[in-house]
């Protein structure tokens, strides 16, 4: 496997923006849930500032429970502290209402945390709607898996799903959901992407980044290779026209190769019999004040073929360069290769790989489900009734 292996982000969320308490102003839009949180309780976290509240509007079932008292340290974010644990049912759902047609980060949390006391590492499966996006495994109970996708939703509402598969009861830490730019991470297809790495490969430590230093709480984990060196520079660098945005203090430091004639190389591969295709994001932006006699340019190679290229970082301004298609096969290998003409060997400040999620089986229609919602309600029907009422064909309501 390649560089990103072990990264664990990828999918799972959504959330009604009606419902959010008061936030502060450059937090609007934003959704953050802690699961397991008592009902109508409410915290500020303490690195973040990002405003959190109970899950209990969004969900009917489960058990609140709270993660070992080893867990609970100041080293382990609040979000953590608390799991909403679903011990009853096959299919366990959270309804949120949301803006339709927006383009969302939506972003789950896990951390076991022997919240049991069983000591058991469960596996589930995770659903947006009626589609199985993904599984949950453990390697640990300290380990924390995000799983995070961006998704446009259709309608004005979404089920986030948790399924049991017999191999340990399913929970959840943390929901979130950040609006994003509608022109941006758009798929050929119009499909979702679950996000496969994010990194910062600039960094020199294991810092992690995320809102506020990202408007959009994005997260940024280091990755580095021994074979690069690191530039950085103490001022801003500016987003300009990228609709991207990636934050300042990632831009800030670049990965680069120790000498001008060695390319600088990445690469990931794909699991066997996997035919999903995958997008890739390359941040740039020249942290280096140039001389009258440097330059600095570069092509981008994908698997010893011409991809993309000159890329000629501005000084303290950053871009983005993307797939316009889904790239595909098992093995990805970019080289950056400096130009004839170029006396600086090519540098990259960030990178986000994202794989294509097709949810191919749409919704039962609004109208239909807040019509049997409304029903349940009235006559308080006591069934648990969980996710979408149709599909799939295993779970329907009875």
């Amino acid at each position: 496997m390649g560089m990103f292996e072990d990264f664990r982000f990828s999918l799972l969320g959504g959330f009604a923006l009606s419902l959010l308490l008061v936030l502060a102003q450059d937090q609007t839009g934003f959704i953050s849930l802690a699961c397991g949180l008592p009902e109508n309780s409410s915290y500020s976290d303490p690195t973040t500032d990002i405003y959190y509240i109970s899950d209990a509007s969004f969900v009917s079932t489960g058990a609140i429970m709270s993660v070992s008292p080893e867990f609970r340290t100041n080293e382990v974010r609040q979000q953590l502290w608390n799991v909403r644990s679903f011990p009853d049912g096959d299919r366990n759902c959270y309804y949120i209402r949301h803006t339709a047609g927006v383009r969302y980060l939506i972003r789950g949390t896990f951390m076991y945390g022997n919240y049991d006391a069983k000591g058991e590492l469960p596996v589930f499966d995770l659903h947006i709607g009626p589609n199985k996006c993904d599984s949950l495994k453990f390697e640990s109970a300290s380990a924390v898996i995000y799983k995070e996708i961006i998704h446009v939703p259709s309608s004005s509402y979404i089920h986030v799903c948790l399924l049991n598969t017999d191999s340990g009861t399913p929970f959840i830490s943390a929901l979130e959901l950040r609006p994003l730019r509608n022109n941006t991470y758009v798929s050929e297809s119009g499909n979702s992407l679950a996000l496969v790495a994010r990194a910062d490969t600039g960094a020199t430590g294991s810092q992690i980044f995320r809102y506020k230093d990202d408007k959009f709480d994005r997260i940024w984990s280091t990755e580095s290779f021994s074979v690069w060196t690191s530039l950085s520079t103490p001022l801003i660098v500016n987003a300009g026209q990228n609709p991207y945005e990636p934050p300042s203090v990632v831009m800030s430091t670049a990965a680069t190769t120790k000498d001008a004639n060695t390319s600088l190389n990445f690469y990931w591969d794909v699991p066997p019999n996997d035919n999903s295709g995958y997008y890739i994001y390359m941040h740039f932006a020249e942290v280096e004040e140039l001389k009258a006699n440097q330059y600095r340019a570069f092509n981008v190679n994908l698997n010893g073929n011409f991809w993309y290229g000159p890329v000629v970082p501005d000084y303290l301004y950053d871009f983005t360069v993307y797939s316009q298609s889904a790239l595909t096969g098992g093995r990805f290998n970019f080289s950056l290769t400096r130009t004839e003409n170029s006396t600086l060997p090519p540098i990259i400040n960030a990178v986000e790989i994202y794989k294509v999620i097709q949810l191919l089986q749409t919704e039962t229609g609004q109208e239909d489900v807040d019509a049997i919602i409304n029903t349940k309600l009235i006559y308080g029907v006591t069934r648990n009734w969980q996710g979408d009422p149709c599909f799939p064909q295993a779970y329907m309501w009875n």
